[in-house]
C-alpha cells in the first residue's frame, strides 16, 4: 500500500502491469498528477485485492457443493 500512494507507477509495474505503469508515470511527473496517480494506484490495489478475495470465496463455494 506504501508503495502505491509514494511511487504509483511502480506498484502496477510490480503488479504486471506495465503499460498501465507507463501511463501512471507519466501523470505522476507533473506536480499535479502526483495526487490522481497515487488515488488511482491505491484503488487499483484495493480493486485487484478484492477480486482476489472473491474468486477464492468462489472457489470454495464450489468445493463445499461437491
Amino acid at each position: 500500500m506504501l508503495l502505491a500512494i509514494l511511487l504509483p507507477f511502480l506498484s502496477f509495474i510490480v503488479r504486471g502491469k506495465v503499460l498501465t505503469g507507463i501511463i501512471c508515470l507519466i501523470l505522476q511527473i507533473t506536480l499535479i498528477g502526483w495526487l490522481p496517480a497515487a488515488i488511482w494506484a491505491v484503488v487499483s490495489l484495493n480493486n485487484s485485492r478484492a477480486e482476489k478475495r472473491t474468486d477464492r470465496m468462489i472457489k470454495a463455494m464450489r468445493e463445499n457443493r461437491r
